[in-house]
């Protein structure tokens, strides 16, 4: 794990920083005492563990999983019709790992070991016993500082979580000899690092296929494989805010003023080359 001046520094970068502030936004809505804000946000947590899944089934299997594939599978199905059965275990296996690792409470060493075997991460016994070593570090590191992701935090406390769970990041993924051309031995940390940013206390991201490759490119440079990943983390928490307020008669509302608008400029355009009458009042579209 980095030293504590390397903390600081990533903390204060400026993508951490505007990252911090979308993290501090949406904790600030916590506790969620609105039945229809609880239940949206239900419905992101299933959609975000659809997403989650269908990119450790692509890391997995190198192939072009989609989110229909992964919407199935969570729904139950243990096959699809016309897609590869490799394609379909993954995702099974991707659905077991994230739910195993949301209810593993203690010896979390033992907990990545068992997400490295569910989702084929292909780590040696002597890699497995250094990523043990690096988890066993990170949770004495830890010791004391768990905090709820859904309780206020400042945007200073918000930018060291988040430098922390980067600084972590980084150093389980170059442990486990992760690179772009080994992009499935990034899988169990992944998961883990999700799990780990709930206890330091602000909320779960999301990354594509192609933003870990691109991290795994990135982990010789703390600096800008922080500034890649801020970013991403920023706007998921950004669209989980948005997903948590939505307002269904808003929504419509908005709609149907766009729609009248669309209507509008198309009606202008339609008549854009008719040239002015200058004696006809004035007609409201």
């Amino acid at each position: 794990m980095a030293v504590e001046g390397s903390l600081e520094a990533i903390a204060g970068r400026p993508a951490v920083a505007q990252a911090a502030e979308q993290g501090a936004r949406l904790v600030d809505l916590w506790p969620l005492t609105n039945a229809e804000h609880l239940a949206n946000d239900a419905k992101y947590a299933e959609d975000l563990q659809v997403r989650i899944s269908m990119v450790l089934a692509q890391l997995m299997t190198g192939e072009d999983v989609t989110i229909p594939d992964a919407e199935y599978v969570y729904e139950g199905a243990e096959d699809i019709p016309g897609r590869p059965q490799d394609l379909v275990d993954a995702l099974m296996a991707a659905n077991d790992a994230i739910e195993a690792a949301a209810q593993a409470q203690e010896d979390r060493s033992k907990m990545l070991a068992d997400l490295a075997e569910t989702l084929g991460s292909g780590w040696d016994q002597a890699r497995q016993q250094d990523m043990a070593a690096g988890v066993a570090k990170v949770e004495q590191s830890l010791d004391g500082q768990s905090t709820s992701p859904k309780s206020p935090q400042s945007k200073e406390g918000v930018a060291r979580a988040l430098a922390t769970s980067l600084a972590i990041c980084r150093d389980l993924l170059r442990r486990a000899g992760a690179d772009p051309d080994h992009a499935a031995a990034a899988a169990p940390i992944l998961v883990y690092v999700n799990e780990l940013n709930e206890r330091l206390g602000i909320p779960r991201a999301f990354l594509s296929g192609e933003d870990v490759v691109r991290a795994l490119g990135l982990l010789d440079d703390p600096e800008a494989f922080a500034d890649l990943l801020a970013p991403l983390a920023g706007a998921e928490w950004d669209h989980h805010r948005q997903e948590v307020l939505w307002d269904p008669e808003e929504a419509k509302r908005k709609a149907k003023e766009d729609d009248e608008r669309k209507s509008r400029e198309a009606l202008q355009a339609k008549f854009a080359h008719v040239p002015e009458d200058p004696n006809k009042p004035p007609v409201e579209l």
